[in-house]
This record gives structure tokens, C-alpha cells and sequence, in this order.
């Protein structure tokens, strides 16, 4: 990650959905390119089809808060929330989480102790179909939820 004194947290609103806080905004860590854009820095918690490393169009409000307007360059990356199961073999822990995708160099962040959801970036050159496979076998084994927040057409075709 970048010099946390160089970033700013940029806003992004979407729709409410079910099964989520009721809230419909999400601040996300940015590193600013211009006046007008920066890139993502943080995996989102909430927001759909946003990744570290895309570059976001955004405007500041009379309040002084930095609304995306638009990705306008796509990193590739990939984020994957994975939500761990409390009665399942890793219980209610994020760093049992973290740890089952070390193989892969991830290191998700986790929303908090009390809601062990864990957003992990995935980035372009990763191993997605291995990826894939141990989401889907954890899933299948009671380990976790899990959910693609964003993917390109790589990751979809892996």
C-alpha cells in the first residue's frame, strides 16, 4: 500500500441489498493522479464492481467528500468478500480465513471482529482458477460464504 499520508477516502453510493448494512454508502481508500481522479487503494466491504487499482473519476461535495462518478480505467483486479461460517470448521475467524489463501499471497482485510467478513483484492496476474476452486470447495464444505464483489472477464473465464 502507498503512503497512507497521501491518500483520502473516496465515496461511493449504490443500492441497498439484501443481506447487508442499512446504509448505501461506502468510503474506500485512494491515491490521488490528478485533481479530478485517483485509484483505489482498499478492497470495498460493500460496493460492487470496484477494485484496488482501478482509477475512479470523482468530484469533492460543499462538504468537502469525494464522490466516485465513474471507473474510467479498470486494474483487473478481482475482490472476493468471504464470509466465514460460526459453526464451521474455521468457527467465526477472519485470520482462519486469511490463512486457507496464503498459498495464494492474499491477505484480505476483515470488517471487524464482531462481522469476520473478509474482502480479499485478487490481483490480475493471481491464479484464478485455483482460486475458484478453493472458494468453491469451502463453500461446499460448510467453511464459509463467500461472493465475486468484482471480476473481469479473465476471472470469469478462468
Amino acid at each position: 500500500m502507498t503512503d497512507t499520508q497521501a491518500m483520502f477516502k473516496l465515496w461511493f453510493k449504490y443500492p441497498p441489498r439484501d443481506g447487508y448494512p442499512d446504509q448505501d454508502t461506502e468510503g474506500v481508500w485512494a491515491v490521488p493522479i490528478s485533481p479530478s481522479t485517483a485509484r483505489v487503494a482498499s478492497a470495498p466491504f460493500h460496493q460492487v464492481g470496484v477494485a484496488p487499482g482501478d482509477v475512479v473519476r470523482f468530484e469533492e461535495d460543499e462538504w468537502g467528500q469525494n464522490w466516485a462518478l465513474e471507473i474510467i480505467e479498470p486494474s483487473g483486479h478481482c475482490v472476493v468478500r468471504v464470509f466465514p461460517e460460526a459453526n464451521g470448521p474455521l468457527g467465526w475467524n477472519a485470520e482462519a480465513v486469511n490463512a486457507q489463501f496464503a498459498m495464494f499471497q492474499l491477505k484480505g482485510e476483515a470488517l471487524s471482529d464482531e462481522f469476520p467478513l473478509v474482502a480479499f483484492d485478487v490481483p490480475a496476474d493471481a491464479d484464478f482458477r485455483a482460486i475458484k476452486f478453493l472458494l468453491e470447495e469451502g463453500s461446499l464444505s460448510g467453511w464459509w460464504q463467500y461472493e465475486v464483489a468484482a471480476a473481469g472477464d479473465a476471472w470469469w473465464a478462468a
